[in-house]
């Protein structure tokens, strides 16, 4: 036999057998001995990296809290000492932002305004010079529309909630139904 086919065939049994000793090698430990306790070393602790949550997404619920807050008439914002980046104040946020939607869906006399809209016009009717479903003028608007609706323009763009809680804080104000004198009527309201 020639020695060049004997030599690859033996350089691979070679290097499969030191393969293999090396692996037996590094698996076996020697056995503990007797008498004299095993000592182990601790690994370091591995600290799992805490979730960071994004802060835009905080800011933005906070906001919306502090939006429903004013228009709502509530006095004070909510604050939270939690570092907007936390899970803890995302968990808080979320939550004020649940409570916050429920109390807004639900304005006292919701029915008195429901009725006032079915007689007055569109919630995004536009014309001069009334605006939107409850048909709310410019001065009654200055007076009682927080400052961050009047930045988005007049009644005709802002939500039916919205202009519920605007004609609310009328109400509360002691005005009552009487800036709609008809419509308060044919509704029983007045």
């Amino acid at each position: 036999m020639k020695p060049k086919r004997l030599l690859i065939p033996l350089l691979t049994a070679l290097l499969l057998g030191a393969a293999a000793a090396a692996t037996l090698a590094s698996a076996s430990a020697p056995p503990p001995r007797r008498g004299f306790p095993v000592r182990t070393v601790a690994s370091p602790k591995v600290h799992k990296p805490r979730h960071r949550v994004d802060a835009r997404l905080v800011r933005r619920l906070q906001r919306t809290v502090w939006h429903w807050q004013a228009v709502m008439g509530v006095s004070g914002r909510t604050y939270f000492k939690a570092p907007l980046q936390s899970t803890r104040a995302l968990r808080y946020w979320r939550r004020q932002v649940k409570q916050i939607a429920r109390r807004a869906a639900h304005p006292p006399h919701r029915s008195g305004w429901l009725c006032i809209h079915n007689h007055e016009g569109g919630w995004s009717d536009s014309g001069d010079p009334y605006w939107g479903g409850l048909q709310m003028d410019r001065g009654f608007m200055r007076t009682y529309a927080p400052r961050d609706l009047l930045r988005r323009g007049w009644a005709d763009r802002w939500t039916p909630l919205e202009q519920m809680w605007v004609a609310e804080r009328a109400h509360r104000s002691g005005r009552g139904y009487y800036p709609w004198p008809n419509t308060a009527r044919y509704c029983g309201l007045l």
